[in-house]
């Protein structure tokens, strides 16, 4: 069944000189009618020219980040299924088949596969676990529904999907906006378990815990702001509300008791912070219809592109 559609698998490099071979290998052999594309991203080693010998279409991406090398592989690759990779040895590649045909059968349009540590001590540092729960579940509180593993790396993604998705990441930020965008647009999709194992001797994660993170978690944020605008000023709203009422408070007992506001300065605060507060309310308000009209504009592409089942 697989054979009859065209499968690119997509794998973005940065200085993967040593895996990057086994990489292209493996998954050449897993999917043998699977076009491999390496998306060397401004690599200092020998990346580009591993993954070519090891039978890999190299393609180069100066600007660095992986959110930009993203951008690059689904505007330049034409195919039916898209199978996103990383370039590290540390995803499963038997396992590709299966998350191919679980599309392929559901119908979906985005199959992630769920990393489960092969390797307990090293594979899946403990602050990434972390890290990773925190923002999983602050997509899914923001968003109503979510991922149990929304940073993974391993994706297999429809045409329809991968051709509507407006990229705007530059770095790792990318997995949390493809995310929220098939949250966004209801994108169908499903996840299933794969093993993670443990980068191989002389391969070196480029993923920055803390600086990484706080750069994901500033995506949410302004997903959150993009998206769902009413939601994100009217808790602004809210926050200033409270803060005017709380400062008001012991000057309208004041005024009640003596008939004199005594702290002038504070109630001038307070009803410049109410006026704050109900400026940010009508922004809301107002962005959330435009926000509306541009997810509109998103579903409508998104929509424009055929099922995968439907020729």
């Amino acid at each position: 069944m697989i054979s009859k559609y065209n499968i690119a698998i997509l794998i973005p490099c940065y200085n993967e000189e040593s895996t990057i071979g086994r990489v292209v290998r493996e998954f050449k052999s897993a999917i043998p009618n699977a076009n491999v594309y390496v998306f060397d991203n401004a690599s200092t080693d020998q990346t580009a020219k591993v993954a070519k010998e090891s039978g890999a279409i190299v393609f180069y991406e100066p600007k660095k980040g992986k959110g930009n090398v993203t951008k690059r592989m689904f505007a330049d690759v034409e195919a039916d299924i898209f199978v996103m990779v990383d370039g590290d040895a540390t995803y499963e590649s038997a396992k590709c088949s299966e998350l191919i045909t679980h599309l392929l059968d559901k119908n979906l349009d985005m199959v992630v596969g769920t990393r489960k540590a092969k390797n307990h001590n090293s594979a899946y540092r403990r602050g990434h676990i972390f890290g990773n729960l925190i923002l999983t579940k602050a997509v899914a509180f923001l968003f109503g529904r979510g991922f149990t593993d929304m940073l993974s790396g391993y994706r297999v993604m429809s045409r329809r999907f991968v051709k509507s998705f407006p990229a705007m990441s530059e770095g790792f930020e990318i997995e949390t906006e493809l995310t929220i965008y098939a949250l966004n647009v209801g994108a169908s999709f499903e996840e299933i378990d794969t093993l993670y194992d443990s980068r191989p001797e002389g391969s070196d994660s480029k993923l920055n815990t803390f600086r990484d993170g706080f750069k994901i978690l500033g995506m949410i944020i302004l997903l959150f702001k993009e998206e769902k605008p009413f939601q994100f000023f009217g808790l602004i709203s809210i926050v200033l509300f409270l803060i005017s009422i709380i400062l008001s408070f012991p000057i309208f007992i004041t005024y009640t008791q003596t008939g004199l506001v005594p702290r002038i300065p504070t109630a001038i605060l307070s009803t410049g912070i109410m006026i704050l507060s109900s400026i940010s309310l009508i922004s809301g308000v107002i962005l959330d219809s435009l926000s509306r009209a541009r997810l509109e504009v998103r579903r409508i592409n998104y929509l424009s592109y055929k099922s995968i089942n439907i020729k």
